[in-house]
């Protein structure tokens, strides 16, 4: 039978219903000691990271009003056998920017309606600090601005500690922006906009003297509306790149493998602890924030949707990207393209899914006019986690794709954004359903047969297929679409680097029976082609493949598979040649 064990919180937030409910928490309020070392705080992390539930914890932490739950919520943690001076010695006011509803025409309302609400809520709750007369005067204007210049002056003059939390701060600006454009962003982000004008109100917070507001913690998932709305955030400190900070939130690969061995012995986890662990760190792995962090960390949602759908002992879910990490193409269609037209960010963003790496410095901050310059759309997909530091050379960061899950992203953001701008469409059902027989019968010529035929019908592409890294990048994406494959680009086997490797996922897909290696070669649409250029292409591609297919790893990690090697040869456009090596031809 199988023992107690703590329930997986997949989905919640609440810090005080996981504590009170016995759900699983790894604990990180250690963190809290060093948070404390600064007063105004500004913290950006990708979506589903744990922001929500480290500002619940927050919360918990300082509001006076939970004074008598910090046994029950804090006992067994680090913070609950060291805490500070500070514990439940504040009124806490909580924001959660992605709680009111946004549309463009009404958004100045509910914005007012719902910051009004939370400061009578803190009032009304603190009501033995604010006499009736009081909470009357702090509420008597007409504008959460002035309720609050209200309040601070009101808790400075009678020594009463405010604790301001904002959650998704940047949540509705970036819906406005990528549904609604730059016009309006800036209506509310810039000039007298109410959105600046709010964080206007607690910078005069922050600074008067004896003002009551006397921290400030902000969270989100980029600095461009904290540079339009503060003109830099010059109230506090933004610690998003700060290596003491990089583990506050996400799992380290130690404390995954805790979890896995805690449920493995409570009798719910039957996997191999492992082989899971294996799995979890292609797709689920690889994000580091600072340039001397150690270590990469884990995506807290990913791990817990793994977690909660594998247990009690079931094999490994079937799809292992949890729909609630995607960051909808439609909030990205904005950096990608203008007036229809594919811009200089989609070519960057080509070339980093070509390239699978690029330097570059990461910029705390800078506003949306800037998003064009390359270090900031790069820090930008920093930020959002699509890029993450991998080492440092000589100061600049390297950036790379941090696992399975955000590559299937990027390059479905390729697919997407071609189809968007009318450039290149394909059946998806009908291409996914001819990439699953690759891996299951070795037939991979109808799949190449498709994509040669897609490009040649649609003319739109022609423009835009310029380079063997373009041509590297639209293949990889068109061919990364089915689970049975991990594509991999500039993978190293017997001491070169193949194209791609289209590699069997065998511990999901047991059963697969093909793998592939792609060499891609190019000839440039200005360069005449014969038939013998052709051939001479073939031949280096084919000699370079027969290489990588008698590296001994693929035999000995696979030997259940058939490697098979494709040689591709592209003038311009067009697919113009194609060949098969199979991989006991090879020597393998």
């Amino acid at each position: 039978m199988a023992a107690s064990y703590p329930r997986i919180p997949y989905g919640w937030a609440n810090f005080r219903a996981i504590r009170l409910e016995n759900r699983l928490y790894v604990d990180k309020t250690r963190f809290v000691h060093a948070l404390e070392e600064e007063r105004y705080v500004f913290l950006i992390r990708p979506r589903r990271f744990g922001k929500t539930c480290w500002v619940s914890l927050l919360e918990n932490y300082y509001d006076r009003n939970r004074a008598d739950e910090f046994e029950a919520i804090f006992g067994g943690t680090h913070l609950g056998q060291q805490p500070t001076e500070n514990r439940h010695r504040y009124i806490v006011l909580r924001f959660n920017f992605s709680a009111f509803k946004n549309a463009l025409e009404t958004l100045e309302h509910h914005f007012e309606e719902y910051c009004q609400l939370v400061v009578r809520y803190a009032l009304e709750r603190n009501a033995d600090l604010f006499p009736a007369a009081a909470r009357q005067h702090i509420r008597s204007p007409r504008s959460v601005n002035g309720q609050l210049n209200e309040l601070f002056l009101y808790a400075g003059d009678h020594g009463i500690p405010l604790y301001m939390l904002i959650d998704e701060y940047d949540n509705f600006a970036n819906t406005v922006l990528a549904y609604h454009g730059e016009a309006a962003y800036q209506s509310f982000t810039h000039g007298g906009g109410f959105y600046r004008n709010f964080f206007a109100t607690l910078k005069v917070g922050a600074e008067q003297s004896g003002g009551g507001l006397e921290r400030l913690f902000i969270t989100g998932v980029s600095p461009i509306t904290m540079d339009d709305v503060t003109s830099g955030f010059n109230i506090g400190k933004n610690i998003s790149l700060r290596p003491e900070f990089n583990d506050m939130l996400g799992f380290t690969e130690t404390e995954v493998r805790d979890l896995l061995e805690m449920y493995r012995d409570c009798g719910v986890f039957n996997q191999d602890v492992e082989a899971a662990l294996a799995v979890m760190r292609e797709w689920y792995n690889g994000y580091r924030f600072a340039k001397s962090a150690q270590g990469d960390l884990y995506n807290t949602d990913m791990v817990l949707y793994f977690l909660d759908e594998s247990m009690p002992n079931k094999s490994m879910p079937d799809e292992l990207i949890d729909t609630n990490v995607r960051i909808d193409y439609g909030k990205l269609r904005h950096l990608l393209t203008v007036n229809r037209q594919l811009n200089g960010n989609f070519d960057l963003l080509r070339h980093i899914i070509g390239e699978q790496t690029t330097e570059s410095t990461i910029q705390l901050s800078f506003p949306l006019e800037q998003l064009d310059r390359r270090e900031n759309f790069l820090s930008l997909l920093h930020y959002f986690g699509l890029l993450s530091i991998r080492d440092v050379a000589h100061g600049v960061p390297r950036l790379g794709i941090p696992n399975q899950t955000v590559k299937r992203l990027m390059y479905g953001y390729l697919r997407d954004a071609y189809d968007d701008v009318g450039v290149f469409s394909v059946d998806l059902y009908t291409f996914s359903r001819l990439m699953r027989q690759m891996a299951y019968d070795g037939a991979w010529r109808p799949a190449l047969d498709f994509l040669r035929d897609a490009l040649a019908e649609q003319t739109g592409i022609r423009d835009y297929m310029d380079g063997e890294k373009v041509i590297h990048g639209f293949v990889a994406a068109h061919l990364s679409m089915v689970g049975q494959f991990m594509l991999h680009s500039e993978y190293e086997l017997n001491k070169g680097y193949a194209d791609l490797y289209l590699e069997p996922f065998l511990a999901q897909y047991s059963d697969i029976g093909y793998g592939y290696v792609v060499e891609l070669k190019y000839v440039k649409r200005s360069e005449s082609l014969d038939e013998s250029v052709v051939a001479e292409k073939v031949r280096e591609a084919v000699l370079q493949v027969r290489g990588y297919l008698a590296d001994p790893s693929l035999s000995h990690r696979y030997p259940s598979v058939r490697h098979i090697g494709l040689a591709v040869v592209f003038h311009g456009w067009e697919m113009v040649a194609y060949q098969a090596v199979e991989a006991d031809a090879a020597g393998n």
